[in-house]
């Protein structure tokens, strides 16, 4: 047995744009969520967001309990709502098949900030994540 401290479950079993092909994150509870090095947004087919995590929200500067609810594309993220981010989202649920990786700018109400997105199709239906890691 080793004495070496044991990294969080999340941050031994999520990397960012893995094809999570067991879907590890629906089995995390809200405070592994948490501990997700990368911004983790839970959403349903409509774009309402069922979780939103730590990462995430220091990202945006938005707390994350607040943004639960609400429609990420526009109410929270408006600077998504195109083609070329909600346009992919809303191909990739008609398909059930979300799974793409690209470089983004959010700019609504925050300082302009380069991120990866890894956009993918969740375990639970009608279930979408949305990784956001800084660039």
């Amino acid at each position: 047995m080793s004495d070496k401290p044991q990294a969080p479950i999340a941050l031994k079993t999520v990397a960012f744009g893995r094809l999570d092909d067991d879907n590890v994150l629906a089995k995390l509870d809200d405070v592994q969520l948490n501990q997700l090095a990368f911004g983790a947004i839970e959403l349903d087919a409509g774009g309402r967001i069922v979780k939103y995590n730590a990462a995430e929200g220091a990202i945006t500067g938005r707390d994350p309990l607040t943004m639960i609810g609400k429609n990420f594309f526009t109410e929270v993220a408006p600077c998504t709502n195109r083609p070329t981010f909600k346009g992919v989202f809303d191909a990739g649920v008609r398909a059930n098949n979300l799974n793409t990786l690209f470089e983004y700018v959010f700019d609504h109400q925050m300082r302009p900030t380069k991120v990866k997105i890894h956009m993918k199709r969740g375990l639970a239906d009608n279930s979408y994540w949305i990784f956001v890691k800084r660039v």
